[in-house]
């Protein structure tokens, strides 16, 4: 058995490392025998989200971008309609509460209270968005990427971030709007990064209909059902789709790509927006 590394090899191997890791002393096994060493693995938190004064949800997540963590949720789950509707937003010193003054829907501020549905994130959330809302919407816009460009954004995207090569747990998305601006976020769920990088976006007041979402993660139903609330027309990941997920970005307008890795990529829906 080998030594215990000291922190100072360790921040040699790891010279990036910042308060969203921790520090812990593990084994790992392979068949020449047994290591022990010290390891970085990440910090999720328990972020909680008041509206109006109430709390309404706590979240497990990476304590960072918590401002936009909750208008993207909101804005989500059509409890408000636009960045217009809140009031005041605040997160607390200690990063961990976050506080929202908003004219709500009531249909949707209603909803976040009925059944929910277990999400199949890594993170297992609920979702609990406006039903009638959600039937009613189809994306129709004419906004289209070439398909050079969509891999050459999904390369750079997919290169591991110092968050990633430190604690290999993190799910990263990047919301890349028509006039070039882009916003991306990471965190322990493929939702929350969503909502984080569409939060970002609507508080620098910008218009994401005209936008392509990259996601690191699978793209099931609740994500497509995210790109339809928010009206993004494209969504593309580097991993699988599935068929419920085909399903509603069919039904709904939304250009699926799913495998885009190298060269290649795989277009389920809609995939005259994907220019050759």
């Amino acid at each position: 058995m080998t030594k215990l590394m000291t922190i100072t090899e360790i921040l040699q191997l790891h010279p990036n490392l910042g308060e969203h890791t921790k520090r812990v002393v593990i084994e790992r096994f392979d068949l020449d025998g047994v290591d022990t060493f010290e390891d970085y693995v990440i910090k999720e938190q328990r972020v909680k989200f008041f509206l109006n004064g109430v709390k309404f949800l706590s979240v497990m997540c990476i304590a960072k971008y918590q401002d936009a963590h909750i208008v993207g949720f909101l804005l989500s789950e059509a409890v408000i309609k636009s960045l217009d509707d809140v009031k005041s937003l605040k997160v607390s010193d200690d990063g961990l509460s976050v506080y929202v003054d908003a004219d709500v829907s009531q249909e949707g501020y209603d909803n976040l209270f009925k059944e929910k549905t277990l999400t199949s994130g890594c993170c297992i959330g609920v979702t609990g968005n406006a039903e009638e809302l959600f039937k009613c919407s189809f994306i129709s816009t004419d906004y289209t990427i070439s398909a050079e460009d969509a891999l050459k954004t999904m390369r750079s995207f997919s290169k591991p971030s110092e968050l990633f090569d430190n604690t290999g747990c993190v799910h990263k998305a990047r919301l890349v709007l028509e006039d070039g601006s882009s916003f991306e976020a990471e965190d322990i769920g493929r939702h929350n990064a969503i909502d984080k990088v569409v939060g970002l976006a609507c508080l620098s007041r910008k218009d994401i209909q005209r936008s392509v979402l990259y996601a690191s993660g699978r793209l099931s139903m609740e994500m497509v059902v995210k790109c339809v609330m928010h009206k993004i027309p494209i969504v593309i990941s580097k991993a699988a789709v599935t068929f419920q997920g085909i399903k509603a970005a069919n039904e709904h307008g939304i250009t699926l790509v799913g495998f885009a890795r190298g060269n290649k990529m795989n277009l389920y829906t809609h995939s005259a927006r994907i220019g050759v």
